[in-house]
């Protein structure tokens, strides 16, 4: 077993706050998710979450014009300067304050953040190496309020900024003789957004309320006049002066709101062209988001209702209007081409791409807006269901990490889900008092099981052949059970005295174990009419209970923090693991007592064996996540899931500048006048929700499972669904290796022609690269002989390697012959080592059934084709014989009369 597991996606949310990006091809898009970013191509429907994150949540994101680079900066003001090329951070830096909004110039020389009332101009990091990546060129001054936009002319001469104060500014990145600050004003309410007009000076800004102002400048780009000779020196005195000083600060430009009439003295001049309204009838309360794109004068706005409208500029003519969410529309962003146009609503974790002139949707997805309870996988590892307590069943993809199905028939949080053997259905139960069964096959609920009077089903479980379906109840302390074929309720299970909180099949025997509240686990025999064959009798009261893959061991975690192994058929106890202290608990900002103390309380809420059955994982109300060897009954590994301060319970100790004399600041709700909330200073405001409140969810891990390939694991937790896949890319690992094992000594026996033990060699190596040159060197007449000289140990090697190959390589007919010859020599031996190759086997099965999948798609694709490329070639025959027809009864027409008139002359003649 090796412990070499890193982060490599997040699935379950897609979006959650901040701004969202196309990349430079417009294929691809960066969507914030917490404190992660995840990209989508949209072209290849597949989502990757890259292996970095913030120490907060993220709130605007700045891509590079040439798509290389992005600025991250979180709630607090800490930013990362990230390559999206080789997916690393290159760079820290802390603004010391909230950010509001990043933008790149065109050219890529510069980037704009805004703080507070300013606009801060750095250097953009450049292709040469640099001692440090930001440094300050300019600070704006102007704006009374906090700074909300900035967008940037074509050419990167000059930029706009809104602001709160209702006003928008106009400065130049250099200092222009005829324009270093503009002010405009003209609205009644916060300016959402500010646009140039392509390769002009003309602006137009959108507020809050609904207003449109399109200004026009009576200059034009190339009307911008450099700086006298004489003001130019000096500036650059002051520069030097500045290199002297600790840091350098910049320079500093500071704008007036009414400058005099000497100022604005063959200045450039702005005038309010036209001014519109977007919510004319009433029907839209706030303009929450708009983008605007220069080539095709395409404006999108996005309102609080969920509305988005689709406007040309400058006429204002409304091109669509469609209502895709009931929630604010949080962020809106157009791809490089137009076409295609992104969505974000932070309060559903929806993220939808619309193509506006087909009005069809190109990616739609959304996460469980509240937290995800339960997880399963499927029996190939290619699918993931999880349930949620918003009531929804989702399915996921673990190659293209996308949600391609959900369910929304329970009225009431799902507290768990299984598949069944097959694959093709799922279960879940529910709060709401029903046990549904999905299929994978129609997407359907098709069967419906019930309890004779209302219960509350808080766990479930299902036999290995998929028969038979058992839920407990927490409120009747009962097990249910009952048949998958016909949905009648076959027994009902008493004798706890306690809430039911798990249940779990044995995978090779009829046994039913379950836990309960009453401090007991008991074991239910199927082919004994269901009686009680065996009662555990623990310390604490049980929370959760897992067999082991071959059946023989059953692992408890109870209430005292233990997790305790037994042998159930004699009712022994194995061995146990005290598990409170790897918890690590944090601290809640509101806790009265410290986190050592709240520890003790704390215990393990979720179980999970590995593929193998050699280690099991362990999670709780905790970031961290335990890998324990069951034989040793030690601590092999902690992963911490979330470095997210912005979630709660994430430090072991407050922070004591937080705390006053009269409680925490935690107490306070500062944040209430933000975006849906109620800004609390002002009296008499109707505007807005009274009830709403900002709050830190708590971090904790809700439920783990291993895959059944071994190759990967997966945990639902408040950050959305974590999966950690097994890299073996970063690890030398070899196997039996002897000083004669060398790459050079393989490829000389490769050379000669001994492939057996040229394939040997290299598996004793475990160089991933080098295995593959040696197998794909081997003819492919050669390969049955080749396998059948294989011992039996290197069997498993190279089935493990075929497996990994198969989802990277496009040699597909070769590695098909490989595994057929290898299943066909050595099935009946690696049929009594069964269950040690079951991950192995598995793996192998899912990636050729993706291949399966992805091939019959082409394949009926193909036949399409055809059949239509037939169709027309015999349309288009019968218009030809049609054709030649009429011309050869044309042709003996034209001859009879030939014959007639001939006949005609001879008579008269």
């Amino acid at each position: 077993m090796k412990f070499a597991y890193r982060f490599s996606g997040l699935l379950g949310t897609v979006y959650r706050r901040g701004n969202l990006s196309f990349t430079r091809d417009g294929s691809s898009l960066v969507s914030p998710v917490g404190n992660r970013i995840s990209l989508f191509d949209l072209k290849n429907n597949k989502c990757e979450t890259l292996p970095l994150a913030t120490r907060h949540n993220i709130v605007c994101v700045g891509l590079s014009p040439d798509g290389s680079l992005a600025i991250l900066v979180d709630e607090e003001g800490a930013a990362l300067l990230v390559s999206l090329v080789g997916k690393s951070v290159i760079h820290q830096f802390h603004f010391h304050k909230p950010v509001h909004s990043v933008s790149f110039s065109p050219d890529g020389k510069k980037f704009v953040i805004t703080k507070d009332n300013v606009a801060l101009m750095y250097h953009a990091p450049g292709k040469k190496r640099e001692f440090n990546a930001f440094v300050l060129d300019k600070t704006y001054y102007g704006p009374y309020d906090e700074t909300t936009c900035i967008d940037w002319t074509d050419d990167s001469k000059c930029f706009a900024v809104g602001s709160k104060d209702m006003s928008t500014w106009v400065f130049g990145a250099e200092r222009w003789a005829n324009l270093i600050y503009y002010s405009l004003g003209g609205h009644k309410d916060v300016i959402v957004a500010c646009f140039f007009e392509e390769n002009s000076l003309d602006l137009y800004t959108v507020s809050q309320d609904g207003a449109l102002c399109v200004w026009q400048c009576d200059t034009e780009l190339d009307g911008l006049k450099p700086m006298p000779p004489k003001e130019a020196r000096k500036k650059n005195r002051i520069k030097e002066d500045e290199e002297f000083l600790e840091e350098s600060k910049g320079e500093e430009i500071h704008g007036k709101a009414h400058p005099n009439e000497q100022e604005i003295r063959e200045k450039v001049k702005y005038s309010r062209v036209a001014k519109y309204f977007f919510n004319k009838e009433g029907d839209f309360n706030n303009l929450t988001s708009a983008a605007y794109h220069k080539k095709t004068h395409l404006l999108v706005t996005g309102f609080a209702s969920g509305v988005f409208h689709l406007h040309e500029l400058p006429d204002f003519n409304l091109i669509h209007s469609l209502s895709i969410s009931d929630q604010r529309i949080a962020s809106i962003s157009i791809n490089c081409t137009g076409d295609w146009i992104a969505f974000g609503c932070s309060g559903l974790g929806q993220l939808l791409v619309w193509e506006w002139q087909s009005e069809s949707y190109v990616l739609k997805q959304q996460g469980h807006f509240n937290s995800m309870v339960s997880l399963a996988y499927s029996p190939d590892g290619q699918y993931i269901v999880t349930g949620g307590e918003d009531g929804k069943v989702k399915v996921w993809n673990t190659s293209s990490s996308f949600c391609f199905v959900t369910f929304t028939d329970h009225t009431s949080g799902v507290t768990a889900v299984t598949f069944t053997s097959s694959g093709y259905v799922i279960l879940s139960a529910s709060l709401d008092g029903t046990v549904r069964a999905f299929d994978l096959h129609r997407y359907r609920n098709f069967r419906t099981f019930t309890s004779p009077r209302p219960s509350q089903f808080s766990c479930l479980a299902v036999d290995s052949s998929g028969e038979i379906v058992s839920a407990g109840s927490q409120d009747s302390f009962e097990i249910y059970i009952w048949s998958m074929q016909s949905g009648r309720l076959l027994d009902v299970l008493a004798g706890h005295e306690g809430p039911i909180s798990s249940l779990s099949f044995n995978p090779v025997k009829c046994v039913l174990a379950s836990g309960s509240w009453d401090k007991t686990v008991k074991l239910w025999d199927m082919l004994d009419s269901w009686r009680t064959k065996e009662t555990l009798m623990l310390n604490s009261d049980v929370l959760v209970v897992a067999f082991r893959p071959d059946g023989k061991e059953l692992a408890v975690a109870s209430l005292n923090g233990q997790i305790t192994f037994w042998d159930h058929e004699n009712a022994v106890q194995v061995g146990s693991i005290e598990g409170r202290h790897d918890l690590q608990m944090g601290r809640k900002e509101l806790d009265k007592i410290t986190a050592k103390q709240s520890a003790k309380g704390k215990s393990f809420t979720t179980l999970c064996y590995s593929a193998d059955g050699q280690s099991i994982l362990a999670g709780g109300l905790s970031k961290f996540v335990c890998i324990y060897n069951v034989k040793e009954q030690i601590l092999m590994k902690k992963f911490e899931i979330s470095c997210n301060l912005s979630l709660d319970a994430m430090e072991e100790y407050l922070d004591r500048r937080k705390m006053t004399e009269f409680g925490s600041m935690a107490l306070i709700d500062e944040g209430a006048g933000d975006e849906d909330g109620v800004a609390i200073p002002l009296p008499g405001v109707k505007r807005g929700d009274m009830s709403y409140r900002r709050f830190k969810p708590e971090i904790r891990v809700t439920c783990l499972r291993f895959s059944p390939t071994g190759r990967s694991w997966a945990a639902t937790t408040t950050e959305g669904l974590l999966i950690y896949s097994l890299d073996s890319g970063l690890i030398f690992d070899p196997f039996e290796l002897d000083i004669d094992v060398t790459p050079s000594n393989i490829r000389k026996t490769l050379h000669q022609k001994e492939y057996a033990m040229a394939i040997i060699m290299a598996l004793k190596l475990n160089e991933k690269k080098l295995i593959q040159e040696v197998i794909e060197a081997v003819p492919s007449d050669e390969v049955e002989v080749v396998c059948s000289s294989l011992p039996d140990l290197y069997v498993e090697k190279v089935l493990e390697f075929l497996a990994s190959a198969f989802e990277i390589s496009c040699h597909l007919e070769f590695y098909l012959i490989w595994a057929h010859k290898l299943l066909m020599l050595h099935g009946q031996k690696l049929k009594t080592r069964s269950q040690k190759l079951l991950p192995v086997i598995q793996f192998l099965q899912k990636s050729i059934q993706r291949h399966f999948e992805d091939v019959s798609k082409l394949c009926e694709w193909n036949i399409y084709n055809i059949k239509y490329a037939l169709a027309i070639s015999q349309q288009r025959g019968m218009k030809r014989l049609a054709e030649t027809s009429v011309d050869e009864e044309e042709s003996e027409s034209d001859s009879d009369y030939l014959m007639q008139e001939g006949h005609k002359d001879s008579l008269s003649s």
